[in-house]
């Protein structure tokens, strides 16, 4: 509990870089408007120009088109240079913003699982600990909004049901997953949620009907497999937090569906990755409120009294809310990432990630982890991984497939077309024929 100064001082380092990432938006716009702003030559200019000429000028002009073609080709020649490295720099500079965001992620991930473990240690109520830190998250996102460091976002209403929908499966989750922490390791805990891939396939064929090849499934094989055996005879093993990391994935699942749904369709205005997960954490943190009152009312103020002998109320208190800052900056950044990456990018860094949490978390709390456990581990990890890439190769291929059977209809829509605009030709051709054969007939007809 007595490092919480260095995670503090590493909160208000990290409160900055957002908000110099809230102001990039509005800095962007005018400093482009500024370079792409030309004047344009007076027309005057050039009437003076040509009332001028000369003989010699015209003498000039005739020779002008090759000058100009050489001129154009060595413009030519310094424009590709010129685009091929602003091209280049402006994708270095894209893969250090997604570089960033995944180091972010990651940092942040570990230190709030570490934090998050001690509070539980203390003070286990994990229904209520984790309304907290929903409501941290709620506060901070609200005075950004207040203070106008990001733009206030306004819903529709298919936003409100698809925010309403994402927040339930948030907050459902996150209950889940602290309940799972509470009741047994870090390591445990994100060894059964490296199963995340296959609820999430689950969810995409049953309740979304969106089916994939045989192949990727296959792949879910290693994982499943995997995960049961490192869980087979663990010796931390619990069925609480076994259940309840369960169904955390499945929670995660229908919410990362949700989200996508939502970042795609219009949902209404200023809804940023930022803004959107943080209308989902106001939502979160109302759903949560009655669960943590049902489930831990009546005996969390027992709970805390206890916790207080061994650990400083004060100490305890912002212990509390800096978990729940890195709860909710390490959740916006993961939205930041999904914005700028394909979703199986974002589902092989999450699996990359769950091995940084496991190895810090033996490192920090001296958990034995048997080689059983290892072995299933790296087994069901590195089938994430796979299934991960498989799943990639086959979207490539169906993405190909569309675009060919999408230019195959137009070419033969195009061929439709030149077709019948063949045939009307000929039928009007025909029709003048007759008419001048018509028109022969009527003279002869009164000559005769």
């Amino acid at each position: 509990m007595r490092q919480h100064n260095k995670a503090t001082l590493l909160l208000f380092a990290l409160i900055s870089c957002w908000m110099v990432e809230s102001t990039q938006a509005t800095i962007k716009p005018s400093l482009a408007e500024s370079l792409v702003h030309r004047r344009s030559p007076s027309p005057l200019h050039h009437v003076n120009a040509a009332s001028l000429q000369t003989e010699e000028e015209n003498l000039e002009e005739a020779l002008l088109p090759s000058k100009q073609q050489n001129n154009h080709h060595g413009r030519a020649r310094l424009d590709v240079r010129g685009g091929s490295d602003s091209e280049f720099m402006t994708g270095l500079l894209q893969r250090l913003k997604i570089g960033s965001y995944f180091g972010l992620w990651y940092a942040l991930n570990v230190v709030y699982n570490i934090l998050n473990k001690k509070v539980l240690n203390v003070l286990p109520a994990p229904l209520t600990v984790g309304s907290l830190q929903f409501g941290v998250g709620g506060v901070y996102c609200a005075l950004l909004w207040f203070l106008r460091l990001r733009a206030i976002p306004t819903l529709n209403q298919n936003g409100k049901s698809l925010c309403g929908s994402v927040g339930f499966y948030h907050a459902l989750g996150q209950l889940l997953s602290m309940v799972s922490l509470g009741a047994g390791p870090v390591s445990f805990t994100h060894i059964v949620k490296a199963l995340e891939p296959f609820f999430s396939a689950l969810v995409s064929a049953l309740v979304f009907g969106k089916w994939m090849k045989p192949q990727v499934y296959a792949t879910l094989i290693p994982v499943v497999g995997g995960v049961g055996y490192a869980c087979l005879k663990e010796r931390s093993f619990s069925w609480l937090s076994f259940y309840t990391a369960m169904g955390s994935n499945l929670a995660f699942a229908l919410r990362a569906v949700m989200s996508k749904t939502a970042m795609v369709n219009y949902v209404g205005e200023n809804i940023t990755a930022a803004n959107l997960f943080g209308l989902v954490t106001w939502v979160a943190f109302f759903f949560s409120i009655p669960t943590a009152l049902i489930g831990e009312g009546k005996s969390f103020l027992s709970l805390w009294d206890k916790a207080t002998e061994s650990t400083p109320s004060l100490e305890l208190t912002r212990a509390v809310i800096v978990s729940g800052l890195f709860h909710y900056l390490n959740n916006e950044v993961m939205y930041l990432a999904l914005s700028n990456v394909h979703p199986v990018t974002l589902a092989v860094g999450n699996t990359m990630k769950r091995v940084f949490i496991m190895v810090a978390s033996v490192l920090v709390f001296r958990n034995p982890v048997s080689v059983q456990a290892g072995i299933g581990s790296a087994v069901g990890i590195s089938g994430v991984l796979f299934y991960s890439l498989v799943k990639q190769h086959y979207e490539k291929v169906e993405k190909m497939e569309e675009e060919e059977a999408a230019k195959s209809k137009k070419s033969g829509r195009r061929g439709k077309g030149t077709t019948s605009s063949k045939a009307s030709k000929l039928a009007g051709k025909a029709t003048a024929k007759s008419k001048q054969a018509q028109k022969k007939r009527n003279t002869k007809g009164r000559s005769s």
